[in-house]
């Protein structure tokens, strides 16, 4: 893509600017949460969970080697903990890990004599709500000896792109902002105003099949990858570190039911002084602003949130930059993975569900296989 092609920002590209006040004013207020009025005294929620992680894997006709690399849920991340994970399989598995250190489940068969074959997870999972105590005042620009550490989480990714159209629109947005906090804050504002998430209006917006900074800067729409996608390229190109995280948010209104809980991801930006912080730019777009729900898109604008809400709400706005609810689970981190033992690709975009091969050649999700999330409440 050419700088050409990147549209730059307008005059509303910092609407939000009560925001990044908010954020250098709460510095100066001893244990303050990035939590709004009474969310900040409250304890901490946490959520536990049964769930079944299914993939379903079609044989096609003549297929000698089938390989698999299934996502499973990450033990490593500090705010969900798994139980007595259990996984049934009709062939033996390995776990191995991808670049990004997550665990993947491995399996190989060949010349398999099944048409179709299945793969379960079943674990239980308890979830605590982040609430990042973000206080602006601790954090200071990324040191040039830090750079080499997350370069990883600097870098262009196949559809997260970072080029001279990207910068300018970064600079544009957040100016001479050297505080990461506050620099992220005007991204995520920027960008909440900007893009509609295509739930909004499905009759003339659409996501990505990717997770695309170009889909969601061009068209000004996308679900949730194409925002991760875009904000961490601007914020990448104003050398704040970030990664997306895949997984699943776990609705209470699909709880004990037999529907795929499908995907969800999020962001983890990193502010030396502070450490890694989140957001969830997707889920606050659903309260961004008003907008018409009618029979067409209603279904989808409760999936798109936790409890089934919407619409203009500025305090979950301001909730969802800095906190994340309880009550999703993590699978797999950032783009581009390579997985092992090596496919016949060089690199994996993204694993939120799985990646399956036949015969060296892609299997594709829907015609060649199905994951279906599903969980209970113990």
């Amino acid at each position: 893509m050419g700088t050409q092609s990147i549209p730059l920002g307008d005059n509303r590209s910092r609407p939000h600017l009560r925001g990044v006040l908010a954020l250098a004013a709460a510095a100066v207020v001893a244990g303050w949460s990035a939590a709004a009025g009474a969310q900040g005294t409250e304890p901490v929620r946490q959520a536990a969970f049964e769930l079944r992680n299914e993939l379903t894997v079609k044989v096609p006709e003549g297929g000698r080697r089938v390989r698999v690399w299934m996502a499973m849920p990450q033990d490593n991340d500090p705010a969900q903990q798994v139980r007595n994970l259990t996984i049934e399989a009709p062939y033996a598995y390995r776990v191995e890990t991808d670049s990004e250190g997550s665990r993947v489940l491995y399996l190989e068969i060949s010349d398999p004599k099944v048409k179709e074959f299945s793969v379960v997870q079943t674990f239980g999972l308890t979830r605590s709500e982040i609430r990042d105590q973000i206080d602006p005042s601790l954090a200071r620009p990324l040191a040039n000896s830090e750079r080499q550490s997350f370069a990883t989480y600097l870098a262009a990714n196949t559809h997260v792109v970072i080029n001279d159209g990207i910068r300018r629109l970064a600079n544009e947005i957040a100016g001479d902002e050297q505080n990461p906090v506050l620099a992220a804050r005007l991204l995520y504002d920027w960008v909440l105003y900007n893009v509609e998430h295509w739930v909004k209006d499905p009759r003339t917006k659409k996501a990505s099949a990717m997770g695309s900074t170009t889909h969601a800067l061009t068209l000004r729409t996308g679900d949730c990858a194409d925002f991760a996608s875009l904000w961490t390229s601007l914020a990448r190109a104003k050398e704040i570190p970030t990664q997306i995280v895949y997984g699943a948010l776990l609705r209470p209104a699909t709880a004990g039911s037999s529907a795929d809980q499908g995907v969800h991801c999020w962001i983890e930006f990193y502010a030396p002084g502070i450490g890694w912080l989140h957001h969830d730019v997707a889920i606050a777009d659903i309260y961004e602003g008003s907008y018409p729900v009618t029979p067409v898109n209603e279904q989808l604008v409760l999936q798109a949130s936790i409890d089934g809400t919407y619409g203009a709400d500025p305090a979950r706005v301001d909730y969802y930059f800095g906190n994340l609810d309880e009550r999703r689970v993590v699978f797999s981190r950032d783009r581009d993975l390579v997985l092992t033992p090596r496919p016949g690709v060089e690199s994996v975009n993204a694993l939120p569900k799985a990646y399956v091969e036949v015969d060296g050649e892609v299997h594709p999700e829907g015609p060649g296989w199905t994951r279906t999330l599903t969980y209970r409440d113990p």
